[in-house]
Order: structure tokens, then C-alpha cells, then sequence
């Protein structure tokens, strides 16, 4: 029994020298995948493109000529282009079909419908 009070804390180490590791190897992967063109955003919320790289040091285009020299390590994430475009320019998503399937939109559907904008029927036309 005695034991237990022993191995509890020395587990619960190697747990956290576990967990300590991981996200080193998932820092490091993000790191690696960080290529010149490719939108950030920093640990301080700052979304910029990486305009250079050195061994420890990456130069980030924070408004168009302006560039800032910040740690690797103070970069949080690597972002999608596409993801990065919808930040930056506040773009929606655009919709795409699924599965080949046309999307159609509320207008054209309300028009087929006979209905107006509110919802009820229009007049008949001659």
C-alpha cells in the first residue's frame, strides 16, 4: 500500500514529460510546414504572411512593405490560404456543390415558388 503513495507522484510526472513532448513534436511539425507565402497568426493574435525564414527568427509582412521579425516559437499556427483569405479580407467561405449537386439560391427559389419576398403569393399577371 505504501507503494502506491510513491508511484502515484513519479506517474503522474512521466504523464506530464509525455504530454511536454508532444506538443514540442506538434510545435515543431507546424514549424516545418511554415514556408514563405504562407498566412500565420502569432501567439498575440497577429495574422500575417511569412516573408522569410532563418534558423530561428521569421520575417512576417504585417500590412503590405511593412515587415516584423518575430521567434519561431511565437507562432501559433499556420493557416489554410483559404481560411487565411476569409480573415484578412473578411471574405465569406464561398459555397461550393456538394457531391455535384447545384446549390440554388433563396431569390430564385421564392420566384419558382410564385411567393414574394415576405413570403406571400404574388398577384397573377396577364
Amino acid at each position: 500500500m505504501s507503494y502506491i503513495i510513491f508511484l502515484l507522484p513519479i506517474a503522474a510526472i512521466i504523464l506530464m514529460f509525455r504530454s511536454q513532448k508532444k506538443r514540442q513534436q506538434q510545435a515543431q511539425s507546424m514549424q516545418s510546414a511554415m514556408v514563405e507565402g504562407s498566412g500565420v497568426r502569432t501567439i498575440g493574435g497577429l495574422y500575417a504572411t511569412v516573408k522569410s525564414i532563418n534558423d530561428s527568427t521569421v520575417g512576417l509582412e504585417i500590412a503590405p512593405g511593412v515587415v516584423t521579425h518575430f521567434a519561431k516559437s511565437a507562432v501559433a499556427a499556420v493557416i489554410d490560404p483559404q481560411e487565411y483569405d476569409e480573415i484578412i479580407n473578411g471574405r465569406p467561405a464561398e459555397d461550393e456543390p456538394v457531391d455535384g449537386v447545384a446549390t440554388e439560391s433563396v431569390e430564385d427559389a421564392v420566384d419558382e415558388a410564385g411567393l414574394d419576398t415576405a413570403g406571400s403569393e404574388k398577384p397573377a399577371t396577364k
